[in-house]
């Protein structure tokens, strides 16, 4: 005998209602306790090496400045590679990018007239060559200069005097780092046959800081440029007392093409070798100082965290992909190539995490870790806390060359850096290995071992796949 219809949709509807649960129970992302035993001991012995640190001292002091497309950054590939293997990774290769090429060869600013006297500057990354003199129109900030009337700085040098906030986060660098992006276009709408700024940067030192920026199609561009911050001090105070012609000399600019690489090591997986937990940082940097804290601490340090992964037996399931970005201060080409060649392995990224922010103590983590991985994601920040990192859930976003991925639907993971100091040296000449603490890259070594041993030891997935993602800003 047939049931009655409702009978038969009570049991269908009693089914899938327990369906729901225990499907959501069975996705569950957790982490073995055997794993987070393991990460405790690694977490200690990470703490007790200097490897991070000494491979930061080969980058800086072997190769040093290493500009996209230079001499020096095919030497920084060739050492990245032979790095790799000197550290024992399973399997390294290199993946090339392609950029313009940009020079710089030499600068130089004054002030003219009864108050003669040099001014420190660098030119923006961008800027093309040229010589001139001509009075300076002082902006406090980038709305005043956007809204000065087209023709209004005709044959005139426009100063953007925009003084940058510290933070610990980092916060302060978004306004300043927009006047150097937008800035020079706004100038050139207004007339302007130079453009100065005040650099992006909170120290007091006579280094200025340099770093890309852009010029909107249609627009030629004009010679750009940074003043230290003493300088961008003293200018204003002239400025104060009268009319200043300042002259300014860059030689620089765009010379063709160039291709760099993409250098990849990997610490194979026992059990998932083709799911890949990536790290990494870029290897370029600009040309002023040695690269030190921007980015050879983060090469430096997550090389250091696979190579003691790779210690450890038996190994994580999955594989931990160490990333050596190239040209990343320029435009993001390494991050950007990465995207466009695994688009398609995006499902097979566990997750990714990026250090490129100095080499100050972690003092946060957060994750874009799904409903279902929401306890592997609290497991990973317990085992974070005793290096006196707090769990702080959305907050952050990826790292610069991780973001293009990031939108094609990689989970991805913040391990914030102290950076209250870091834009005293960013971009500069003092950008140098000196200001490393090696206590302090130890706690970030045993931090991003910590954190990928766990996420490639993992039961289960954090969300990776392929679809189009709006991460938030880092």
């Amino acid at each position: 005998m047939r049931a009655p219809l409702w009978a038969a949709m009570a049991v269908v509807l009693s089914v899938s209602t327990l369906a729901g649960p225990l499907r959501a129970a069975e996705r569950e992302t957790r982490i073995p306790d055997a794993a987070l035993a393991q990460a405790a001991q690694l977490r200690e012995k990470a703490l007790a090496s200097d490897l991070g640190y000494r491979i930061t001292e080969s980058l800086t002091t072997e190769v040093g400045p290493r500009l996209a497309g230079s001499e020096a950054d095919a030497r920084a590939v060739a050492w990245a590679e032979a790095k790799f293997r000197e550290l024992g990774y399973d399997k390294v290769w290199l993946e090339p990018v392609t950029f313009p090429k940009w020079e710089r060869r030499s600068e130089r600013a004054e002030v003219v007239g009864k108050h003669r006297q040099p001014l420190a500057l660098t030119a923006l990354g961008g800027s093309p060559a040229g010589t001139v003199e001509a009075e300076v129109v002082r902006f406090a900030d980038l709305a005043a200069l956007e809204a000065a009337p087209a023709g209004s700085l005709a044959g005139k040098i426009a100063f953007v005097d925009y003084r940058m906030q510290r933070a610990r986060d980092g916060a302060g660098y978004g306004p300043g780092s927009r006047v150097r992006s937008r800035a020079p276009s706004a100038a050139i709408r207004a007339g302007a046959a130079a453009f100065l700024m005040r650099s992006a940067g909170t120290d007091s030192h006579r280094n200025p800081h340099t770093g890309i920026t852009r010029y909107d199609d249609g627009l030629t561009p004009i010679p750009s440029a940074a003043l230290a911050v003493p300088d961008a001090d003293q200018l204003a105070r002239l400025l104060a007392k009268g009319p200043v012609r300042v002259r300014v000399a860059l030689d620089c600019g765009w010379d063709g093409t160039a291709t760099s690489h993409n250098v990849i090591g990997e610490i194979r997986g026992s059990k998932k070798p083709d799911e890949v937990v990536i790290i990494g940082g870029h290897l370029d940097s600009w040309d002023l100082g040695t690269g030190a804290i921007d980015d050879a601490a983060g090469v430096g340090l997550t090389m250091a965290a696979a190579k003691l992964i790779g210690e450890i037996k038996p190994r994580p399931a999955r594989t931990i992909r160490v990333i050596a970005y190239a040209n990343e201060e320029q435009g993001l080409h390494g991050g950007k190539a990465y995207a466009a060649a695994h688009a398609n392995a995006v499902a097979k990224h566990q997750i990714g995490a990026e250090s490129d922010f100095g080499a100050g103590r972690i003092y946060a983590y957060s994750s874009s870790a799904p409903a279902h991985a929401q306890a592997a994601d609290k497991q990973i920040a317990a085992a974070l806390a005793p290096l006196g990192i707090e769990h702080t859930p959305g907050t952050g976003g990826p790292g610069p060359d991780i973001g293009p991925i990031a939108e094609k639907g990689m989970a991805w993971a913040r391990l914030a850096q102290d950076g209250s100091d870091y834009f005293d040296y960013h971009h500069t000449p003092d950008d140098t290995f000196d200001k490393i603490d090696p206590q302090a890259l130890a706690q970030n070594v045993a931090a991003y071992a910590v954190f990928a041993y766990l996420a490639a030891s993992a039961e289960g997935d954090f969300g990776s796949q392929l679809k189009a993602v709006t991460p938030p800003a880092e």
